[in-house]
């Protein structure tokens, strides 16, 4: 006998099919409508928590200073402005250092996917000696946070030597690369960036989940294993490329650590910002309030990130497809 209800009973009017239930109908739409609420609690207090700031920050960069100092106005700006975004705008350089930003951040993703995908490739695909070690080295590279080898990255690159070949042929002397993007770059492309751990773990999972069938049916039609790897499996991987190249660019956007200690010399957005508050007292006749400081640091916070929203909402689909194909819960 089947369970599903008749459609004689569909049809009848839904206190009826109540009562003819025993009440049931009427428990089951109730507990689907407190669930259903407090789903919609649970989301909306979510995107208030992480909404809320920006909307703070947003309002604030409008307003003009006596609105900070008048405990009528709370959220809406009552006396409109955009002065504080040419303000911030002066302080920081904005164009040049958006340029130069925009460069380093792109370079510097580049290298990273392209390093990280030979690498994660390997994990997934070849055996060798000592694989599960290397491995585990990629997973303490994710875990321990950048700035405990902070003084081995500086003395390493103060007095950079390969294996004494560079003191054998330079008198005695290590060279100097620091003053340089070039320390950056050359840890980019061995995989010891910003979040490079990270990225050899997501395109090794990806690979992983790619059949071995059609590495076989390449090498069967005469493809070698660079061809392979770039005829056949790099066109599959693009999803996770994509999302390894956005993680990459957004947070080299926003890096502190990596910039100031081997980029300090190029005008980048996130450096611009640290030391905004000090450049604003020193043009402001008798220095700024603190509130003021404050209402340009937001503003100029919003300059940095605005660039990466408007990345999010064109990359919004790719993004969201290549997080779903690496298979991997972020």
């Amino acid at each position: 006998m089947s369970n599903q209800p008749s459609p004689a009973f569909k049809h009848q009017g839904f206190w009826a099919r109540n009562k003819k239930s025993g009440g049931y109908l009427m428990r089951k739409q109730a507990r689907k409508g407190a669930y259903s609420f407090f789903r919609f609690l649970l989301l909306f207090a979510l995107c208030f928590m992480i909404l809320q700031p920006i909307l703070d920050k947003i309002s604030v960069s409008f307003m003009q200073q006596r609105d900070l100092y008048d405990s009528t106005v709370v959220t809406i700006p009552r006396h409109l402005t955009t002065e504080n975004y040419q303000t911030a705008s002066d302080l920081m350089q904005y164009p040049a250092a958006f340029l130069n930003t925009l460069w380093i951040s792109v370079l510097v993703s580049l290298l990273q996917v392209a390093a990280c995908t030979l690498v994660g490739y390997g994990f997934a695909r070849f055996e060798f000696p000592l694989k599960k070690f290397w491995f585990a080295c990629v997973v303490v590279a994710i875990i321990v946070p950048p700035q405990t080898i902070s003084t081995s990255l500086y003395l390493h690159f103060r007095y950079f030597d390969v294996l004494g070949i560079i003191k054998l042929f330079n008198g005695g002397e290590a060279i100097n690369l620091r003053g340089s993007s070039l320390p950056y770059y050359m840890l980019c492309l061995t995989c010891m960036g910003l979040k490079d751990g990270l990225y050899i773990y997501m395109i090794r999972q990806f690979f992983i989940g790619v059949p071995q069938s059609l590495e076989e049916a390449a090498y069967v039609d005469g493809c070698g294993t660079f061809k392979t790897f770039w005829r056949v499996i790099l066109p599959d991987a693009l999803p996770i490329l994509v999302s390894c190249f956005l993680f990459a660019f957004v947070w080299q956007w926003t890096d502190t650590f990596y910039s100031g200690l081997f980029l300090g010399g190029n005008n980048l957005l996130s450096m611009q910002i640290s030391g905004i508050a000090d450049r604003l007292n020193s043009k402001t006749v008798g220095g700024a309030s603190v509130g003021y400081q404050q209402q340009i640091v937001s503003t100029a916070t919003l300059m940095l990130v605005g660039p990466l929203l408007l990345l999010y909402l064109f990359a919004q689909r790719s993004f969201v497809e290549s997080i779903s194909a690496s298979g991997i819960k972020m």
